[in-house]
């Protein structure tokens, strides 16, 4: 069988701390994006490393309908996640590490897009991707290469292996923080660029509360937030939108309306504690009460112009 999406990425022991609770779920890339993809009419696998005695977060995940190949790891990785009021920053402990993903005991498997979830910077080495490219597209969350534990601290700085990477990524993501380490510019536009300049055919650039942008053949696509009822929990929001973004992208949709549907589902996932629980209704629903909502307000302006 050839796979529609297939990730690849640790799934994580999370405690995350906000201003509101603390609480003990799993986490990371790669299990944020399948929860979020499930219930979406994808053929879909999950690869990922994990500890024998963590095997029950996968029980939950095949119950849920969600093909899954795990391969064997001392450790689970365990990240602690705190966040200040501000949820678009975090502050991140690492208490343990898994096992690296190496090419020799991958599954052979094939897909239409290879979505990597690197969680720290020797997750994924570079003949990993270099041979899953060879295969299919390749999606890559950024943050993970970005990172290094020092004193069970995550520490950020630029990855030695980018440009060997990078130049078989098709889609990358990351956030503006992210970017800036990578590229060594502030400006989104400029970094945007660096990064297809280094062979990235889509760059997303996430931007938290101010929505994202998408830069593809030298074109940019500006991506408006959604406003949520309230915010409660950021974590996976990012790994959320990609799951919007790929399914959308498999689907035949634009650049536009693949962003706007991650973006949506992002807004959705951030109104409560935990992974995405809705379906693509839902998510569509959001967006065409937030364009009737937009059309209402500029209606009058409209209006007034003759």
């Amino acid at each position: 069988m050839r796979y529609d999406i297939c990730t690849i990425g640790h799934i994580t022991l999370d405690k995350v701390v906000t201003t509101q609770s603390i609480k003990h779920m799993p986490g990371g890339t790669s299990f944020y994006f399948s929860k979020a993809v499930r219930q979406f009419d994808v053929k879909y696998m999950l690869v990922t490393a994990l500890a024998l005695k963590e095997h029950h977060v996968l029980t939950e995940l095949r119950n849920e309908g969600v093909e899954i190949c795990a391969l064997p790891s001392d450790h689970t990785v365990y990240f602690e996640n705190i966040y200040s009021a501000n949820q678009n920053h975090r502050e991140q402990n690492v208490l343990h590490k898994a096992s690296p993903f190496v090419a020799v005991e991958m599954p052979d498997i094939d897909a239409r897009i290879f979505h990597l979830g690197p969680l720290l910077s020797d997750d994924i080495p570079v003949d990993l991707v270099k041979a899953l490219a060879a295969k299919g597209m390749v999606s890559l969350d950024v943050q993970g290469y970005l990172r290094y534990v020092e004193n069970q601290k995550v520490r950020y700085k630029d990855w030695e292996d980018k440009e060997e990477v990078l130049a078989h990524v098709s889609i990358l993501k990351a956030n503006e923080f992210e970017m800036e380490v990578i590229a060594g510019t502030s400006d989104v536009h400029d970094g945007a660029k660096y990064l297809a300049g280094l062979g990235v055919k889509e760059v997303i650039i996430t931007l938290g509360s101010n929505g994202s942008i998408i830069y593809k053949n030298g074109a940019f696509y500006e991506i408006p937030a959604f406003t949520p009822d309230e915010v409660v929990d950021a974590t996976g929001c990012g790994d959320t939108y990609m799951a919007g973004y790929l399914w959308k992208k498999i689907q035949g949709a634009s650049v536009e309306k693949s962003g706007e549907f991650g973006a949506a589902m992002a807004t959705l996932n951030i109104q409560s504690s935990g992974p995405f629980s809705g379906n693509a209704d839902l998510v569509e629903r959001l967006i065409a009460e937030s364009n009737e909502s937009r059309y209402q307000r500029i209606l009058p302006v409209l209006t007034s112009s003759f």
